[in-house]
């Protein structure tokens, strides 16, 4: 058979083998490992994206040719104006900030066995038993009743304590063996550790003792934060703090060509989208798109999320704004979009549970995901192959590797994106990012080869005609 005539992905490792792609790819991991090491919360996500955008000319809420609005800082819409009326549609790469983590609770402090703790509310789709027995550390913000926000991050500094959650020793673990791993972690037991030392209560010689509070190591806690912070309990209640695994990203391997981390789904999105949009030369044809959503991994619920009404307001805005005859159905009718989220790369040592055949190879670049969707694509978005068809040409003329895969075998696997939302308005979508290994895991893992294809793949999408 003539090897033009079957298709093979291509290793992006081969592709980019010449020394000015490796170094181009150096660079990118380098800065992008700084961002995830950065970036472990939506907000802290939106800043970077704030300065980022600030400092190439882009300005918030504002009626120039390049501009971003952002919301409740945990989603963030981007727009530069292409040449061509909006009527002729958008380029539109959307991702997702947020990653799952364990939220604290409003009223989360208390005290067991001469232990302070935190109870918390696991966020996403988590593996209970992955986040026991390892540094935490906790960002987020608090709110006094004065309005006042209050920053938070504890347990980066190597300098600073970092928290944990405990986990049962093996010898009185015997009992777990027949339960289910459903069962056997509870999530009222991840309760994050945050002190031991009782508050002192110890008065002034010639004294009477303070009176001793009844729970002495919360007590402190409390002193701690209120010294540190200006806070008091009742603030807890209007915060939100948020356990994520403590330190940097990593590279992973002797030859250092991984990134592990916490949070590549899908802030790997996030970052090459970003790279990808504002490296797209000039202005462009058609009006270029960034949408970055909040809570994809629990549905695309709320005023943050893909299933809110923002990024229409958004769409309507420019209209206003660049072209007030333009048809708001017809612009986004002719839109082509990709919802950028990683999808999963065959793990070497559970190939078993991938269909090989469509499942996505660890350092072949970006994966398109023609469907979504479970156990007969219900809940699925489908692209058109048309549209596939489209997406082909454009990377193959760049001579950027891609593949094509689905989320585990028939039945056994399966997923969902914020796609479907997006196409719910008519236009044309797919779902394309970096393979991933891991997954949903405190430390993810990618391979810089896909991390460089990937953004190179939004490039050209942004850029195509």
């Amino acid at each position: 058979m003539k090897k033009e005539i079957a298709f093979t992905s291509r290793s992006a490792w081969d592709v980019y083998s010449d020394a000015e792609s490796m170094a181009a790819m150096r660079d990118l991991a380098e800065r992008y490992r700084k961002f995830l090491t950065a970036c472990k919360t939506e907000r802290e996500t939106m800043d970077y994206l704030r300065g980022r955008l600030e400092k190439a000319g882009y300005k918030e809420n504002g009626k120039g040719d390049k501009i971003f609005r952002v919301l409740q800082n945990k989603t963030m819409f981007v727009a530069k104006k292409g040449k061509a009326s909006l009527e002729g549609g958008l380029r539109l790469v959307a991702a997702h900030a947020d990653t799952p983590r364990l939220d604290f609770k409003q009223h989360p402090l208390l005290e067991q066995a001469n232990v302070g703790q935190a109870k918390t509310h696991y966020y996403g789709g988590i593996r209970k038993y992955q986040w026991l027995a390892r540094p935490l550390a906790i960002h987020g913000v608090v709110v006094r009743d004065s309005g006042e926000v209050i920053k938070v991050v504890l347990g980066e500094d190597p300098k600073e304590p970092v928290f944990t959650i405990l986990d049962l020793l093996p010898h009185l673990a015997q009992g777990q063996a027949d339960v289910p791993l459903s069962k056997v972690f509870e999530a009222e037991k991840l309760n994050v550790v945050l002190g031991h030392k009782p508050l002192g209560t110890k008065a002034p010689k010639g004294k009477k003792d303070a009176d001793k509070s009844k729970d002495p190591v919360k007590a402190a806690v409390l002193e701690l934060l209120n010294k540190k912070y200006g806070i008091v309990e009742e603030d807890l209640y209007s915060a939100e703090l948020q356990a994520v695994p403590a330190g940097d990203a990593r590279y992973v391997g002797l030859d250092s060509s991984m990134i592990g981390g916490y949070g590549h789904d899908d802030r790997v999105c996030v970052f090459t989208a970003l790279e990808g949009f504002l490296t797209a030369a000039g202005q462009t044809a058609h009006t270029q798109c960034l949408m970055f959503w909040d809570k994809e991994e629990i549905g695309s619920e709320g005023s943050t999320g893909a299933k809110s009404r923002f990024f229409e307001y958004c769409v309507q805005e420019c209209i206003r704004t660049w072209e007030p005859k333009a048809d708001f159905a017809t612009v986004m009718l002719r839109t082509k979009a990709i919802s950028a989220d990683v999808h999963a790369a065959i793990d070497p040592d559970w190939q078993d549970l991938h269909e090989k055949l469509n499942s996505a190879l660890f350092g072949h670049g970006p994966t398109f995901c023609k469907f979504t969707g479970h156990r007969g694509k219900y809940e699925a978005n489908d692209a058109h192959p048309e549209y596939v068809g489209w997406l082909r040409s454009v990377l193959n003329k760049e001579n950027i590797p891609w593949q094509m895969a689905e989320l585990g075998k028939v039945d056994h696997g399966g997923g969902g994106t914020v796609a479907m939302y997006l196409a719910a308005y008519g236009m044309n979508i797919i779902d394309c990012g970096p393979p991933i290994l891991s997954m949903h895991s405190p430390f993810e893992v990618v391979s810089n080869a896909d991390l460089y294809a990937t953004k190179l793949a939004f490039t050209a999408f942004l850029a195509a005609k």
